[in-house]
C-alpha cells in the first residue's frame, strides 16, 4: 500500500486532523460574541466525539453548525451559570486575599476547594450537553455526579488541560504569540479531542447504549438521560424492547 494511498492510515489521520483544525477555527469564530462560548463548546465537543467515534459527516462544518444551533439555548444558559460562578469566585478571592491570620488561611483553603469542586463538574458540563438530551438542572447535577464517579478520568482530563495551558503560556513566556496562534488553529480542538478519550471512558458508566433489553440501568450506571427515560416509559407500556439512541 502506498504511503499516500487515500485509504491508508496517513491520509485517514490527516483527514481527521483537518477536521479538528476546521472545528477549532469555527469554535473560535463562533465564540467571539463571548456569550455564545457555551454553545460553541457544546458544538466542539459534539464534533470531537463524532471524530473520535468515526461518526463525523463528510462536511464537518455543517455538523458543527447543526450542533451549535441544537445546543444554543441550553449551552448558553450553562455558560451564563459558569460566568456567575466565576464572578462569585473572583469576589470571594478578593475578600479572602485581604484577610490575615488563621481565619485568612482557612478561607483561602475554602476558596481553592470551591475552585476545585467547580472545575470537576465544569469538565463535563458541555460534553454532556453535546451528547445527551436533558434539562439544564439535570445536566448540572449529572456533571458533578459523573466527575466524582469517574474520578481518575476527571483528574486526567484536568491535568491534560492544565498541562497544555502551562506548556503554551508559562513554560516559555516569550512565545505567547505563537501559543495564541496554535490555540487559534488547533489547540482547543486537540485538547477537546484528547479529553474525549477520557470522557468516553466516563460515559460508559451512564450511556443508554449500555442498558439491557429490559431497559433496566446497569449496576454501574449513575443516571439515564431524559430522552431514554421517555423512550423507556413509552416502550414499557407498549411491551417493546427497542433501545434508545443518544443525541
Amino acid at each position: 500500500m502506498s504511503l499516500f494511498d487515500m485509504n491508508g492510515p496517513l491520509m485517514y489521520n490527516l483527514g481527521k486532523l483537518a477536521n479538528i483544525f476546521l472545528c477549532n477555527v469555527l469554535f473560535c469564530l463562533f465564540s467571539l460574541p463571548l456569550f455564545t462560548i457555551g454553545a460553541s463548546l457544546s458544538a466542539l465537543y459534539a464534533c470531537m466525539q463524532a471524530i473520535w467515534e468515526d461518526d463525523e459527516d463528510d462536511i464537518i462544518a455543517k455538523q458543527f453548525w447543526n450542533a451549535f444551533k441544537r445546543n444554543f439555548g441550553q449551552g448558553t444558559a450553562l455558560w451564563l451559570f459558569c460566568l456567575l460562578v466565576f464572578a462569585f469566585l473572583g469576589i470571594y478571592y478578593f475578600i479572602v486575599a485581604s484577610m490575615t491570620g488563621a481565619a485568612g488561611k482557612m478561607y483561602r483553603v475554602s476558596f481553592f476547594m470551591m475552585c476545585l469542586i467547580f472545575l470537576f463538574g465544569f469538565q463535563y458540563l458541555f460534553p454532556l450537553q453535546a451528547r445527551y438530551k436533558n434539562r439544564i438542572k439535570n445536566t448540572l447535577r449529572n456533571a458533578w455526579l459523573l466527575s466524582i464517579a469517574a474520578l481518575p478520568w476527571t483528574v486526567l482530563s484536568i491535568l491534560l488541560t492544565a498541562g497544555a495551558v502551562y506548556i503554551s503560556f508559562f513554560m516559555n513566556p516569550e512565545g505567547v504569540s505563537l501559543a495564541v496562534f496554535l490555540w487559534g488553529t488547533l489547540g482547543f480542538g486537540i485538547v477537546a479531542y484528547l479529553n474525549s478519550i477520557f470522557f468516553q471512558k466516563a460515559f460508559r458508566m451512564i450511556d443508554p447504549e449500555k442498558l439491557c433489553l429490559s431497559h433496566e440501568a446497569p449496576k454501574e450506571a449513575l443516571f439515564i438521560d431524559e430522552e431514554h427515560r421517555t423512550e423507556k416509559s413509552r416502550f414499557a407500556r407498549a411491551g417493546g424492547t427497542r433501545g434508545n439512541r443518544r443525541r
